[in-house]
């Protein structure tokens, strides 16, 4: 029992995935703000062009 223990308590393979998922909640935070950012920039300059051609 103690030897299986110890054995758990030494695997990291739950660590590893852990710290896959951080990073990719990173890297998905990263997206939704750039793409959140363009279409504001993108609506004000369909609703610009809009006005214009009014």
């Amino acid at each position: 029992m103690r030897r299986l223990m110890m054995k758990f308590l030494a695997n990291q393979s739950g660590a590893t995935a852990i710290e896959y998922a951080l990073i990719a909640a990173g890297i998905s935070i990263v997206i939704v703000t750039a793409v959140q950012g363009i279409g504001t920039v993108m609506n004000d300059k369909y609703a610009s062009v809009s006005t214009s051609l009014k």
